[in-house]
């Protein structure tokens, strides 16, 4: 029988719940994807600059452990604070890997820089985590916009601030048959996003990102990370996963231009919820997901307003 490619909301994959917390003010959040059944993953880093915790984890020559929570947040490297607090959460509620003397959340992170955005001096930290754990493991809020780690997102630095515009986290999710496969994405570029080859933000005029980024002597460093995450039921190991995150790059190559710089940080984790696995086709899979993570991008930038 063949099935229907169609779209679906995003609440529609099992296994995943999503919390946000943030600081409206000083523009920075933190989003916490959480996995009741725990998950297998991978990851994908493109970018030269990431700030990221615990991604050495997710390596499928290492030990195959349990994922229970992915935290996007915003902060730059300071903001990698807020999984102490995340981690905190999860023991308390007696989630973690059990090591015989403790419970051990396994917990990765990867944030946005948004200290040019807001205060520079106000980041995600401990309680900001804990605040969305707790909120991810009460109820399902898989928002877009200026929410959670896409409070302070941008887009468009090229030239700087004053040419920057707003940009967010946004999400996406497509099923065929039994299988579904979702994107999160949290969009902060150094230059310009596209749809469907029609620019739908970043300069603020006419002028293109990429021409501007290929005469410049010098942009703005490390000032740009888009971080996201491709999840699905596909009953895939973590090798599996880190295959369907680099496949989900085609997205960002065709959305957001220029991209994967040593000026950006930019990184897709894959994940396999194991709720209720699906057997499914590997290069399908990474098809979708780079087609959920398109949609995503889209939506992140849609979504999102000037604060």
């Amino acid at each position: 029988m063949k099935h229907e490619l169609k779209r679906v909301p995003f609440s529609t994959l099992e296994g995943v719940m999503v919390g946000n917390a943030q600081d409206d003010d000083a523009k920075t959040g933190v989003t916490v994807l959480y996995f009741p059944h725990t998950a297998s993953a991978g990851v994908d880093i493109s970018g030269g600059g990431p700030a990221s915790r615990e991604t050495p984890v997710l390596d499928p020559t290492r030990n195959n452990t349990p994922l229970n929570a992915l935290v996007l947040a915003g902060g730059s490297a300071y903001g990698l604070e807020a999984s102490t607090g995340v981690m905190e959460c999860l023991e308390q509620h007696g989630i973690g890997y059990d090591t015989g003397y403790a419970l051990v959340p396994i917990v990765v992170q990867s944030d946005i820089y948004d200290l040019s955005y807001g205060s520079a001096s106000v980041r995600p930290n401990k309680a900001m985590g804990y605040l969305a754990c707790s909120r991810a493991l009460e109820g399902n809020d898989p928002r877009s916009g200026n929410v959670g780690a896409g409070t302070g997102a941008t887009v468009g630095k090229i030239l700087g601030m004053e040419r920057a515009e707003k940009s967010g986290i946004g999400y996406s999710a497509l099923q065929l048959g039994e299988l579904v496969v979702g994107a999160v994405v949290v969009v902060n570029a150094l230059g310009d996003i596209y749809q469907k080859g029609q620019k739908i933000a970043g300069l603020s005029n006419a002028d293109s990102a990429a021409e501007l980024f290929r005469t410049m002597q010098a942009p703005l460093p490390g000032t740009n990370t888009t971080i996201g995450a491709v999840i699905t039921n596909a009953g895939f190991n973590n090798a599996q996963m880190q295959k369907v995150a680099s496949m989900a790059r085609n997205a960002f190559a065709r959305c957001i231009r220029p991209v994967g710089t040593m000026l950006d940080g930019d990184t897709i984790y894959g994940i396999s919820t194991s709720a209720h696995p699906v057997e499914a086709d590997i290069n399908v899979v990474g098809t979708m997901a780079s087609d959920a993570m398109e949609a995503a991008i889209a939506d992140a930038v849609l979504q999102s307003r000037d604060a």
